[in-house]
């Protein structure tokens, strides 16, 4: 036979959880303001439930000792033994009865604070909190007096209801001195309109001589106004207090569904994508956190919002929002409600679409990949970068009926300067999201013909050089060609515009990723050197192509003397890539040095002899 087992109960350090949730669970100091205020609104709260039209204020002093009173439900002694005394039990979620004995539990949607934890955070600033409270619900029940010191040790008295005339409750707090810039008066009227500007009770902070400061105002979207325009106007103020720019443009929040009302204010100028402005969130008042980037969609980048809310639910710190379908749902709709906005401004402000688009042409350009609606509507604004300028497409398109893209931004600066010289029309797509939009151009524009361009097309377009001339240039070419072909580079002799383009290099990222497999491969050894080898393709070679319309290319196909052309070769090779605008490997810098000392040592060497396409000032 075997014991039976035995029950225990987890013995807690309580100094120990207590220096854990009130030193690690909130971020700053600072929260212990807001935790005291979002008690006393709950307070307030429960007693409105209970008794309509009863006082709901709350006053905060500040002096040697911070004291915050409201005129809310208050405690009974039984209340204060079952509450202030056990961590992590709330009335606000407690099942059956609450405070006021009404059933809280059962609308505790209406309360802030949900985890009975809140208190904790006065001691961050306090070793020792002070509780007085009378009852509301039970106005014969004495006065209760409850006093925590932050070793886990606490104290529970009753007093004469003349101590405490009116019901409510006041917490005490004497700052320790490691922490008292947490309780200036300055500081407490800062961080009290930081928290509390929203919340639905008069609030004040009354400082040690005797002025008083009115916290809680209306929020801008819930005032009055006597035009669109003065509204309008008020809004404009608001952002500018609260986030210092002035927006391009206010776009208001309300989804009744949630219990939700707010703006969205347009930056005025770009943000880099995916570095997400963080957005104000209050939970019925009280600012939850400043920092939520979690509540707009991704692409929406462009606004900061401010908002109030029932329905979404906080973590534990109350600190940031707690990811659920609720959330999920609220950032789908606000999503729905910037576009509605954005695709509304077509019909309403042109000019102000056009400004906005100036600005934030790639958050455009991110949202329309995947809605066809906002894409008929935004397409004769957006801005592409092609052969004819910095056009839209619906202006690139009436003078090409063929769209070629490119891949990347390198292939489209090799071709450009060419492919504008012979009429070709071509977009650079290598920035984000621009080729996906120009293929999905025959969606939107029935007709238009659009394709990737293949770099060696633009070759097609070049005129081939006179049979003589070719064959005056053949030995040049011959050691261009052994010159540059370790390089996997080919070279060919045409006739393009413009004439001021000695070299073109016709490359594409297939071979360019080649190129760098290769050199990998040749650079290691076993089995890395083996996978790299397995992973070899056929490739065209890239082919540096020689402008014999240029001078200098002219003269340069002159050259007999071996060594002058092989440095003259690796010089036009080292002017093409730098043309390109792509980044340079060490060979290729080595080739760029090695070109330019043996130009310079054959000048020096040869003083009466000018370089290949040199040409000497007329005024020297």
């Amino acid at each position: 036979m075997t014991d039976s087992p035995t029950s225990h109960t987890f013995q807690v350090d309580l100094r120990g959880l207590v220096d854990l949730l009130s030193h690690h669970l909130y971020s700053s100091p600072r929260v212990y303001l807001r935790e005291l205020l979002q008690n006393a609104v709950d307070a307030n709260t429960a007693r409105q439930r209970a008794t309509p039209g009863a006082p709901a204020t709350i006053t905060v002093r500040t002096g040697d000792v911070l004291t915050v009173t409201d005129t809310g439900i208050g405690l009974t002694e039984a209340d204060v033994h079952r509450f202030l005394a056990t961590i992590g039990r709330s009335s606000k979620r407690t099942a059956g009865g609450g405070i006021d004995g009404a059933g809280i539990d059962a609308d505790r949607g209406d309360f802030i604070g949900q985890f009975g934890i809140g208190l904790l955070a006065c001691f961050v600033v306090a070793d020792e909190i002070t509780v007085l409270s009378r009852s509301a619900t039970d106005p014969a029940a004495p006065a209760v007096e409850w006093r925590g010191h932050a070793d886990g040790r606490y104290t529970i008295r009753t007093l004469p209801a003349s101590a405490v005339p009116e019901p409510g409750t006041t917490v005490r707090l004497v700052p320790r001195a490691d922490n008292a810039e947490w309780t200036e008066p300055g500081r407490v009227v800062s961080l009290a309109r930081h928290y509390g500007a929203l919340l639905p009770y008069r609030v004040t902070v009354v400082d040690a001589r005797g002025e008083t400061h009115r916290i809680d105002e209306t929020p801008p979207w819930d005032r009055p106004h006597a035009s669109p325009l003065a509204r309008r106007e008020a809004l404009t103020a608001h952002c500018r207090d609260l986030f210092d720019f002035t927006p391009l443009d206010t776009i208001e929040l309300d989804l009744p569904a949630a219990g939700l009302r707010g703006v969205a204010y347009v930056l005025p100028t770009a943000v880099v994508p995916g570095r997400h402005a963080g957005h104000r969130v209050h939970l019925k008042g009280m600012l939850l956190t400043d920092q939520a980037p979690e509540l707009l969609p991704e692409w929406a980048f462009f606004v900061r919002c401010v908002i109030d809310t029932t329905s979404l639910r906080p973590t534990a710190s109350r600190e940031a929002l707690y990811e659920d379908g609720t959330l999920s749902a609220v950032r789908d709709a606000l999503g729905e409600r910037i576009r509605d906005w954005l695709t509304g401004l077509a019909a309403r402000d042109p000019a102000l679409l056009h400004r906005f688009i100036d600005v934030h042409h790639l958050a455009v350009k991110a949202l329309a990949r995947y809605d066809d609606e906002l894409l008929r509507i935004v397409l004769p604004w957006l801005p592409f970068e092609t052969t004819d300028g910095q056009v839209t497409l619906e202006v690139f398109t009436r003078t090409h009926a063929t769209v070629l893209v490119t891949r990347s931004v390198e292939e489209f600066r090799q071709v450009a300067p060419i492919a504008s010289a012979v009429g070709m029309g071509v977009v650079n797509g290598g920035y984000t999201y621009d080729r996906d939009l120009v293929h999905r151009l025959p969606e939107i524009r029935p007709g238009t013909a659009v394709a990737d361009l293949d770099p060696l097309t633009v070759t097609a377009h070049l005129d081939t050089v006179d049979p003589a001339a070719e064959l005056r240039a053949a030995a040049f070419l011959t050691v261009a060609r052994e010159t540059v072909g370790a390089h996997d580079c080919d070279v060919v002799l045409r006739d393009f515009q413009p004439v001021t383009a000695p070299v073109l290099l016709i490359d594409n990222r297939e071979a360019r990723h080649e190129r760098t497999r290769s050199g990998l491969a040749a650079d290691s050894d076993g089995l890395w050197a083996d996978i790299l080898g397995s992973l070899r393709q056929e490739t065209p070679p890239a082919q540096l192509v020689l402008n014999h319309l240029n001078p200098l290319v002219r003269q340069a196909v002159t050259i007999t003397e071996r060594g002058l052309a092989v440095t003259t070769a690796e010089a036009l090779y080292g002017q093409a890539l730098l043309l390109s605008r792509r980044p340079l490997r060490a060979s290729e810098n080595a080739l760029l040095t090695r070109a330019f000392t043996g130009l310079l040592t054959h000048a020096m060497h040869h003083p009466g002899t000018a370089a290949p396409g040199f040409e000497p000032r007329k005024d020297m």
